[in-house]
């Protein structure tokens, strides 16, 4: 059903539209309230005895690609109580409608406070300029500062956590509901003091999620009934920043067991050569053709020049196309302790353990014992001239903690040349693997034991460390919350400040995290 269209709707409510006429690029609407008596703001009294008039310019939102600019027709009223101190006031409007001494409506104030929560101050005055609302950047900051209220749920479960202002330099921390999943508050630094002091201040908080730094301590001042969560990123974090350490420091060993096992991928058999060349090619034809994209070539122009397919090249340049020289799952794999045994003993013709082999029931033919036997006289055998350069403490972290399966032929022969000569460093490993499976399966029941094993091993510093934290660590183990959320937050307050080029203070940073949930 249709309507008939009043020109009052064009106003917010409680306005009736007394004329309208354009002045250049403005629409300028005469308004007038609806109603015939007034408030007074004092008393509360109903007053009809209108004391005077006077003209108030607002602006409203666009019409029709041109700046709306109400005027406003406001009274002044004579307040009849005997008892008020105030004798003429000012009509009011609805608190929706138009604030005192409002220079905007409230419905375009609202647009103005969501441009600048998402733009921030230049871009959004740029922004609205084109929507037709007259308004500056120093406007925009300044209503999303007056606009900002803090939350006012009551706290049970925070997180908090550091920022940087400037790496190295200047931090801050930022606090988190993690029921509610949003920014409480910005404090300006990350003194365990300026936590204290806030933590103090709200006593209904019970939980506390925090990393393993001051704020342990500022929680336990001021809120010692509250249970504390340790991270869980940093407790997984933590733990292979230890195992390499423990790599370097037994980097001496390590070069001395590499420089004597380490074989050259030249001494492959034959099977595996042609497997390792082929791997070659295509790490050939990878390279080049990211060397002709790091020269800004396009991608058609890469096609014609190599002679590959648009779909090969695209994965190359987005680092689609992983080509790993992997170890392929052999028949022997049950059966190597035994040839391991048998070759320390003395047998090292591959047809003789071969027909061992059979016997016990080897269902593999002649050639997989002979490359096994060929592969581990070569191992023997080989030069240390011709090995490859000893990696660092890093890569030989990462090669002992990934899967055998992504390893290369030389790579597995490295790890197990370290597991072999250097068993301090499988022990730190097994100790760094059986606590992260406890936070995976969230079992915190064995800690106590794995703290004795670890304060013997390599990882010693790491596991004086959680048992300082004991009972943090174990909440973390064993407790829903944690403070992810909250490096989340972080992320999202590090782009707003890149958005503001670095430049915003940190109340108007507060103000546009708050407002924006």
């Amino acid at each position: 059903m249709q309507q008939v269209l009043h020109r009052s709707s064009l106003v917010p409510r409680g306005f009736v539209v007394e004329s309208a006429c354009y002045e250049g690029d403005k629409a300028i609407i005469t308004v007038r309230a609806s109603g015939s008596v007034g408030l007074c703001p004092s008393c509360g009294a109903v007053s009809r005895r209108i004391h005077s008039r006077y003209r108030r310019r607002v602006t409203d939102l666009p019409l029709s690609g041109r700046v709306v600019e109400l005027l406003v027709i406001v009274r002044r009223f004579r307040c009849e109580a005997v008892l008020c101190g105030r004798q003429i006031f000012t009509e009011r409007f609805a608190e929706g409608v138009l604030a005192p001494s409002a220079r905007r409506t409230a419905r375009l104030d609202s647009i103005v406070h969501h441009l600048g929560l998402a733009l921030g101050g230049r871009p959004a005055a740029g922004f609205a300029k084109r929507l037709m609302l007259p308004v500056s950047k120093d406007t925009l900051l300044r209503v999303v500062r007056r606009r900002s209220r803090p939350p006012a749920d009551p706290l049970r479960v925070i997180g908090i956590d550091d920022w940087a202002w400037r790496r190295n330099h200047r931090y801050a921390s930022i606090i988190c509901n993690l029921e509610r999943r949003r920014v409480v508050t910005l404090l300006p630094n990350r003194e365990p003091a300026t936590a204290q002091v806030w933590l103090a201040a709200h006593p209904t908080i019970s939980v506390v999620a925090r990393d393993r730094g001051g704020y342990g301590e500022a929680a336990a001042k001021a809120l010692p009934h509250a249970v504390q969560v340790a991270d869980r990123w940093h407790l997984m974090e933590n733990p292979s920043r230890a195992f390499l350490d423990a790599v370097r420091k037994s980097m001496r060993q390590i070069r001395i067991v590499i420089g004597a096992t380490t074989i050259d991928p030249a001494l492959l058999t034959a099977a595996e050569r042609l497997q390792y060349e082929g791997y070659l090619r295509r790490e050939e034809t990878n390279a080049a053709i990211l060397a002709l994209s790091k020269n800004g070539i396009p991608i058609k122009q890469i096609v014609r020049q190599t002679g590959h397919s648009r779909k090969l090249v695209r994965q190359v340049i987005r680092g689609e196309r992983t080509d790993v020289f992997r170890t392929r799952q052999s028949s022997l794999d049950l059966h190597l302790p035994w040839l391991d045994d048998q070759w320390a003993s003395g047998c090292r013709n591959g047809a003789e353990l071969w027909r061992r082999l059979k016997a016990r029931g080897f269902r593999g033919s002649l050639r997989v014992i002979s490359e096994w036997a060929t592969r581990r006289r070569r191992a023997e055998k080989a030069d240390a001239r011709n090995l490859q350069r000893i990696p660092s403490a890093k890569t030989i972290a990462r090669l002992m903690t990934v899967g055998r399966d992504l390893l290369s032929k030389a790579e597995t022969l490295t790890v197990a040349a370290i597991e072999v000569g250097v068993p301090t460093l499988v022990e730190a490993r097994e100790i760094i693997a059986e606590f992260h499976l406890m936070i995976r399966r969230k079992t915190e029941a064995g800690l106590i034991a794995w703290i004795e094993r670890a304060r013997a091993s390599l990882v010693a510093s790491f596991a004086s460390g959680v048992a300082k934290d004991e009972a943090a660590v174990r909440a973390a183990i064993t407790s829903p919350w944690s403070n992810g959320q909250t490096e989340g937050q972080i992320t999202c307050l590090k782009l707003v400040r890149r958005q503001m080029y670095g430049r915003g203070k940190i109340d108007l940073l507060q103000a546009r995290l708050i407002g924006a949930e």
